[in-house]
């Protein structure tokens, strides 16, 4: 089979992507408006850049009407976010979060999640992420107009918040531990419970 992208329909072209580029990490990020109202969303265009200076991705596709994520509406104006992880014990919790509500009703007060604050930005984190990274805005890349067109949110990360409880011998992420999920196509999500190690080739 062979496509052709420049014939499908928007629509067609992510469900293709979302179906093939596997598995997606989840960016759940909160965000809070300039008057102080939280929001929480799931994301899965999501990955890290650079360690020099460290930065992250992710991309916040357009809703229905054409009109930006309230994630995104919120980040052009305050310029700060955070990045939770999911852990497969979260995982409903952040599948709620996926659901459309007007905005500035908090996510987190709609399905009961616990908020702790950051310590270098205002948006909150997520209380049982493993993981939270805090993020100053770099830039955001508009790409396409309209429905299915898309924010690629990129931040720099200023701080992070590891749990105690995923760090193994010597201090270290421990994978079974931090147990996260990932997302495939459709409604299906894959664990990182089935691993195996491979050497890297000496890169000298």
């Amino acid at each position: 089979m062979h496509l052709d992208f420049t014939a499908l329909s928007p629509r067609d072209a992510y469900n293709w992507m979302a179906d093939t580029i596997t598995p997606r990490p989840i960016a759940w990020v909160s965000t809070i408006s300039p008057d102080g109202r939280t929001n929480l969303a799931p994301f899965s265009f999501f990955n890290g850049i650079t360690g020099n200076p460290p930065t992250l991705m992710f991309s916040a596709v357009n809703n229905r009407a054409g009109e930006k994520k309230d994630t995104v509406r919120n980040i052009e104006a305050t310029g700060q976010f955070v990045v939770n992880l999911v852990s497969h014990v979260l995982t409903e919790k952040m599948n709620s979060c996926a659901a459309l509500l007007p905005y500035g009703e908090s996510e987190f007060d709609k399905f009961g999640i616990s908020a702790v604050a950051s310590t270098q930005v205002r948006p909150p984190r997520v209380a049982e992420a493993p993981v939270a990274f805090e993020c100053r805005l770099h830039s955001i890349v508009p790409m396409g107009e309209g429905a299915g067109a898309a924010s690629v949110v990129f931040g720099r990360i200023v701080a992070a918040y590891v749990s105690d409880a995923v760090l193994g011998a010597g201090g270290t992420i421990d994978p079974a531990l931090l147990d996260t999920v990932g997302r495939l196509g459709g409604e299906n999500y894959v664990t990182t419970r089935d691993r195996f190690v491979l050497k890297r080739p000496d890169r000298r």
